[in-house]
């Protein structure tokens, strides 16, 4: 960017534009394994011009006038906690840090509705509304390092999504600045048929569409009680059997989670039993209709041949759910890895899951390749697949990355599934989106960005093919 032009922000947004290089040395990324694999290995990795720290939406209003009006490009950064590269600048980049914006404008406890603004830290969302007695359900892995506005430009999905939905299903409304400017709210009231739901054009743009300024999400009160679960699973089948057993005749178990078996070597080895998965649940709600799901899911779970397990693995996996390995730990050990998290409906999941794996171990070097289901629906299921590989050269991690990704994605999509459930798309699954949406699909989305932003101002290179 021009000096001039800096020069010419800054007086526009005192205190509020950055161009110091430690800054903006740590805005270059999000936490995408492979930008940090290209810094452990010294690569160069390009800086924005500068930063904008809004404290309010009438300041990226200001900002995205002044870009629209110079024809510079914004990228849109939460807290930096995305794991497909929707993050990526150059210097000629404004890098627009939401962080700042992280107030809580209101909690209604009548209503069931609290609004935040848009870089509000995920946890600290919870924990204001928890201190009503009242939760928002939303627990993405990434909570205390998300944003709120960043669940909802990824159309994130929390680990007790079962019983209270997915971001989609807890939006009420949101707060939109527009690439010209403009500011909309759209969302006022419990349901509308005003046409189409524009809400949806901004929920998984990933930035490319419009800047998330404020969100107000639909409540709930915590639950009576909380309750534990786990089972045996002597095949992957015979559980995903008993969950669609469960979810089908209306259980809700807000957390259902199988692991295969190599899976459970690894993340639960004190309730290894020879050649079985787990199947783990956590039970929450009235205290009557806690024990009913218990007794019945136990019923669906003995017919479908599982066996009980010790319920203390899912307490154990509820206290230690979120820590997870810096990604520099791996490439220290010579691993580089990765989840990948695709879904399917109750014909396809069993195939999903035969093919990915087999997909994953012909890939050179693999030294880990298994999954588990996390998220569950009347009609599928999704898998989140994690694979590992040690080659003899780091200098070949990069190559096996994209091998890993490659084939899990073909071999998804050849079995009919999806091929993202819940991290969203940025630039890693940006070649294969076609297999998602069809030439059609990726051509209308195509058409949309143009209409919303023809000046391709926001986050270019994200999200669209």
């Amino acid at each position: 960017m021009h000096t001039s032009l800096l020069e010419r922000l800054k007086s526009l947004l005192p205190y509020k534009v950055i161009d110091q290089h430690d800054d903006l040395d740590a805005h270059r990324f999000d936490r995408w394994c492979i930008k940090h694999y290209r810094d452990w290995q010294a690569q160069t990795i390009e800086r924005p011009a500068c930063i904008v720290r809004p404290s309010c939406s009438a300041d990226v209003q200001v900002l995205m006038r002044f870009a629209s009006e110079h024809t510079l490009s914004v990228v849109p950064f939460g807290l930096g906690s995305g794991v497909c590269g929707g993050i990526e600048t150059t210097p000629e980049d404004i890098l627009l840090d939401m962080g700042s914006m992280n107030k809580v404008c209101d909690i209604n406890s009548m209503d069931l509705l609290a609004t935040f603004e848009a870089g509000i830290n995920g946890l600290e969302a919870e924990e204001a509304v928890a201190k009503l007695g009242l939760t928002i359900g939303h627990w993405p892995q990434s909570i205390a390092i998300s944003s709120v506005g960043g669940w909802v430009s990824t159309r994130a999905s929390g680990q007790f999504s079962t019983a209270y939905g997915n971001i989609e299903d807890i939006i009420y409304a949101i707060e939109v600045v527009l690439p010209n400017g403009d500011i909309v709210t759209l969302g006022k009231a419990p349901r509308a048929a005003a046409g189409p739901d524009l809400r949806h054009l901004f929920m998984g743009a990933e930035g490319t569409m419009g800047i998330i300024t404020q969100v107000t999400l639909s409540l709930r009160k915590q639950p009576e009680t909380r309750a534990f679960s786990a089972y045996y699973v002597p095949t992957m089948s015979a559980g995903f059997n008993a969950q669609r057993h469960i979810v089908q005749a209306d259980w809700r178990p807000p957390v259902m989670r199988q692991y295969d078996a190599s899976e459970v070597i690894r993340l639960f080895p004190d309730y290894v039993l020879s050649g079985c998965g787990l199947l783990l649940m956590v039970h929450e709600g009235p205290a009557d209709r806690v024990n009913a799901e218990l007794n019945s899911v136990e019923s669906i779970a003995l017919a479908n041949g599982l066996k009980c397990a010790d319920s203390q693995a899912a307490k154990d996996w509820l206290e230690r759910r979120n820590h997870v390995p810096d990604w520099q730990d791996l490439f220290d050990m010579g691993w580089i890895a990765d989840t990948i998290e695709v879904s399917g409906t109750w014909q396809q999941i069993e195939h999903i899951y035969q093919q990915v794996i087999n997909a994953l171990n012909t890939v050179p070097f693999v030294i880990n390749a298994s999954a588990h289901s996390s998220h569950v629906y009347r009609s599928g299921i999704n898998l989140y697949f994690t694979f590992a590989c040690k080659p003899d050269n780091v200098a070949d991690m990069e190559a096996l990355y994209f091998e890993c990704w490659h084939k899990t994605l073909h071999a998804t999509a050849a079995a009919g599934g999806g091929i993202a459930h819940h991290h969203g798309t940025g630039r890693l699954r940006k070649p294969y989106l076609e297999l998602e949406l069809g030439s059609v699909g990726v051509s209308l989305l195509r058409t949309l960005k143009q209409a919303i932003d023809p000046q391709d101002l926001l986050n270019p290179g994200n999200l669209i093919p």
